[in-house]
C-alpha cells in the first residue's frame, strides 16, 4: 500500500469549552424511545433509528427526522413487511431518500436470517422493498446491512452464502442489484460470519467486521473487498449468552485511513462483571494496528469529528455526559462532570455542529430524545489551526516533523510506560529526528509551542 503523509492538527487546549447539549423533542409518542443510530446528511438533515429503551424488549421500527437542523422533529414508520421483523440499520442521504435493512428474526423460523431492503423517496412517509432476490437463500442467507455511498452508489452485505461472502452492489440508486464476484471478495475462513449492525464508514471507505477478528474493507465503493486480521483479536463480539463473560471490540474511523480500536474483555459473574479495555489505532485504514494501550477513558460510546484526531465519548451508564480525546484516545478529558441525562449514540458534522442521542418523555412535542451540540467541542475554523505533519508512520530510523506555522517547538518523546526517552527543541520549517535507537514498539511524541499541544502515537519497527 501506497504510504501517506499524515497531518495531525494542532488545537490549542486553553480555546476549547465544555460541551453544551440543548434537548430536543424526538417527536415519538411511546415514552422511553432511544436512538440506535444518528445520522447527519447536512447542517439541516438529521435521521434517527430508535430502539425501545424501557427494557421489555419490543421490537420498534420506527425513525425520526429534521430538515430544519433539529428545530423540529418528526417521527414515523419503516414499514417493512412485517412487524415482527428486525431493523439492522437506516442509512440516509437526503433529507427524502434512505435505506434501511431488515431480517427475518423468528427463532425456529425456516427463513430465519433472510434479509430485506427497503427505500424510502419520501421522507419516510412509504417505503419500498429493493433487491427482492437478494439474500433469500433459507438457511444460509443472512442480511448484516445496507450503506449508499451517494444517491447512486450502494452496498448491501451479509453472511457468506456458498462458499463466498453475500455482497450485493447497485449504482442506479437500487433499481437494479448485482451479486459481487467472489473473486472480488476476500475468501471467508471456515465458520466466519458478519455482524448485523451499524456499518463503519468514513472518507468513501466501508468496514464490516465479522466473528474471526477480521475487518471487511472496501475502497472502491462495494466493488471489490479485502480482509484484515485483528492482531490478538479473535471475534469482534465474542459474548457468551449466558454469562456476559467474553470479549468484544469496536472499530471507529476518523477517514480513509485513521482509525481506533476499542477492546473490552469481560469477566467475573453474572452479577459482578469486571471490565478490561485497550485500545490500539491504525493509520493504514486497519490494514495494519499499532500495540495494544490501556484505555483510559471512564465513556466508551465512541465516535470521530471527521477528518481529526478528535473523539468524542459519551455513556449511558455512571459516568453518564460527555468526554473528548485530542489525540487519538491516548489521553481524555471530561466535557461534563458525572450527571444524570444519559448520553448515547452520537454523530459530528464537524467540531460545532453535532448530536447524540437521549430518550422520548412520551410527548409528541415534547423536549426530549434527542441533544444538539450548542458549544463547540474543538475549534472548527482552519485558519486558527497549526498543522504539523508527521511522517513516516511506522517508521525504522528517521522521522520528518514539519512545522510551518510554528518558529519554535519542543518535542518530548516517551515509552509506553510513561518514561521520557528523547527530548529536542525543534526549529525552523522542517526537522529530522533520528530514532534508530529506540527499540521497537509504540511512543507517544508530544509537540508543543505556547498554548498549543498535541500528542502523535508513532510505531517503531
Amino acid at each position: 500500500m501506497k504510504k501517506l503523509l499524515l497531518t495531525f492538527s494542532l488545537i490549542g487546549l486553553t480555546s476549547i469549552i465544555n460541551a453544551q447539549w440543548t434537548s430536543q423533542g424526538t417527536g415519538f409518542s411511546a415514552a422511553s424511545r432511544g436512538l440506535s443510530e444518528v445520522h447527519i446528511v447536512d447542517a439541516n438533515t438529521v435521521w434517527a433509528m430508535a430502539y425501545d429503551g424501557s427494557g421489555l424488549g419490543a421490537n420498534v421500527q420506527e425513525f425520526t427526522l429534521t430538515t430544519n437542523g433539529g428545530a423540529s422533529w418528526t417521527s414515523g414508520t419503516i414499514n417493512v413487511g412485517n412487524s415482527v421483523w428486525e431493523l439492522n440499520n437506516i442509512c440516509p442521504v437526503s433529507a427524502t431518500t434512505a435505506w434501511v435493512s431488515a431480517i427475518n428474526n423468528i427463532t425456529g423460523d425456516a427463513n430465519n436470517g433472510v434479509g430485506y431492503i427497503y427505500k424510502t423517496s419520501d421522507g419516510g412517509a412509504s417505503w419500498t422493498q429493493q433487491c427482492a432476490s437478494c439474500f433469500q437463500t433459507a438457511g444460509s442467507s443472512f442480511l448484516n446491512g445496507v450503506y449508499f455511498f451517494n444517491a447512486n452508489v450502494g452496498v448491501a452485505f451479509g453472511d457468506p452464502e456458498g462458499t463466498e461472502f453475500e455482497i450485493w452492489r447497485t449504482t442506479d440508486g437500487g433499481t437494479n442489484w448485482t451479486r459481487v464476484p467472489g473473486a472480488s471478495i476476500a475468501n471467508p475462513l471456515s465458520g466466519e460470519y458478519g455482524y448485523n449492525n451499524v456499518p463503519v464508514a468514513a472518507g468513501g471507505v466501508l468496514w464490516f467486521p465479522t466473528n474471526k477478528g477480521r475487518l471487511f474493507r472496501t475502497t472502491d465503493q462495494g466493488a471489490t473487498w479485502t480482509a484484515s486480521q485483528v492482531t490478538g483479536l479473535a471475534d469482534f463480539s465474542g459474548i457468551d449468552p449466558t454469562t456476559g463473560n467474553g470479549t468484544r471490540a469496536d472499530a471507529y474511523f476518523s477517514d480513509a485511513n485513521t482509525g481506533l480500536l476499542l477492546k473490552t474483555v469481560i469477566g467475573g459473574t453474572t452479577t459482578t462483571h469486571t471490565y478490561t479495555r485497550t485500545f490500539m489505532t491504525t493509520s493504514n485504514g486497519g490494514t495494519t494496528w499499532g500495540a495494544s494501550t490501556a484505555f483510559t477513558g471512564t465513556r466508551f460510546i465512541l465516535n470521530y469529528i471527521p477528518g481529526t484526531t478528535n473523539i468524542v465519548a459519551t455513556s449511558q451508564a455512571a459516568p453518564v455526559g460527555t468526554s473528548i480525546s485530542y489525540n487519538n484516545g491516548v489521553t481524555w478529558t471530561d466535557l461534563e462532570p458525572a450527571g444524570t441525562e444519559q448520553r448515547g449514540a452520537s454523530a459530528f458534522l464537524n467540531g460545532s455542529t453535532g448530536w447524540c442521542a437521549g430518550f422520548s418523555d412520551g410527548d409528541p412535542i415534547g423536549t426530549a430524545g434527542i441533544f444538539k451540540l450548542s458549544g463547540p467541542l474543538g475549534i472548527d475554523n482552519a485558519a486558527t489551526l497549526t498543522k504539523f505533519k508527521v511522517y513516516p508512520n511506522p517508521a525504522s530510523s528517521l522521522i520528518t516533523i514539519s512545522t510551518p506555522d510554528v518558529e519554535t517547538t519542543a518535542l518530548s518523546v516517551t515509552d509506553l510506560t510513561g518514561k521520557i526517552v528523547m527530548t529536542k527543541s525543534l526549529n525552523g520549517i522542517e526537522n529530522t529526528v533520528d530514532v534508530s535507537n529506540l527499540s521497537c514498539g509504540a511512543y507517544f511524541f508530544e509537540l508543543s509551542s505556547n498554548n498549543i499541544k498535541e500528542v502523535v502515537k508513532i510505531l517503531k519497527n
